[in-house]
């Protein structure tokens, strides 16, 4: 059975009037089901165009991607957004909820779009809220929670459709310590617990430690720490 993730000799160069900057130089990483992976890299570095190439978000200029041991890079685009929708989740530093629906209505939405139905989809935003401890806030809209809880709803909402992968950018990067410490272990629970394969960009070491393994991008290629 294939990986959820795989990356194969994946290259990036950024094109300018100063010339070419090369950010990835041959990035090969393996993700498994149920892993959880720490990213951790100076800034400039190209961790968030890693995280963008892993998702489908860009095209690399060399290598490949896969998606649960499907190729993607020659992928029309249209099918390489249906990938990303249906087996890709994000999770970013600002939770780019959307302020006029509800918590509910957010982890709701982006299910209804991959085709599931209203009652469905709102079963499962519920559920996936309450194992957040939102149980209770599920009606507020987002300027109504706090920023912790504000991106539980943003994680619930990445998992909304069961993706295969999950990728996250400084997830925990904008909340203090205490709710940072809080919302992370309650991603890493689900994510062990329903088999995502994920992979997390962060500054924060303490965190790193608890992830299963840490990698770091060095010279343009990922290497184990």
């Amino acid at each position: 059975m294939s990986d959820p993730l795989a990356l194969r000799g994946v290259a990036r160069t950024y094109r300018g009037e100063a010339g070419d900057l090369p950010v990835l130089r041959g990035v090969d990483l393996d993700l498994q089901a149920g892993e959880i992976v720490a990213l951790v890299a100076p800034s400039g570095t190209g961790k968030s165009t890693l995280l963008h190439l892993a998702g489908l978000l860009e095209r690399p200029d060399g290598g490949e991607v896969l998606i649960d041991g499907r190729a993607c890079g020659t992928l029309a685009d249209a099918e390489r957004t249906a990938i990303r929708r249906l087996r890709v989740g994000f999770v970013y530093q600002f939770h780019h909820l959307l302020a006029e629906f509800s918590a509910l209505e957010n982890v709701a939405l982006p299910q209804m779009i991959a085709g599931v139905g209203r009652r469905e989809a709102a079963d499962r935003a519920r559920a996936l809220l309450a194992s957040f401890g939102l149980a209770d806030r599920a009606s507020h809209l987002p300027g109504k929670l706090s920023g912790g809880e504000q991106q539980r709803v943003a994680i619930a909402r990445a998992l909304a459709n069961r993706p295969g992968v999950l990728l996250a950018d400084e997830p925990t990067g904008n909340l203090d310590v205490g709710t940072s410490d809080k919302v992370f272990g309650e991603l890493l629970k689900i994510v062990h617990d329903q088999g995502v394969a994920a992979l997390i960009a962060t500054h924060n070491t303490e965190l790193a430690r608890r992830m299963d393994r840490v990698v770091t991008l060095r010279d343009g290629r990922a290497v184990s720490v």
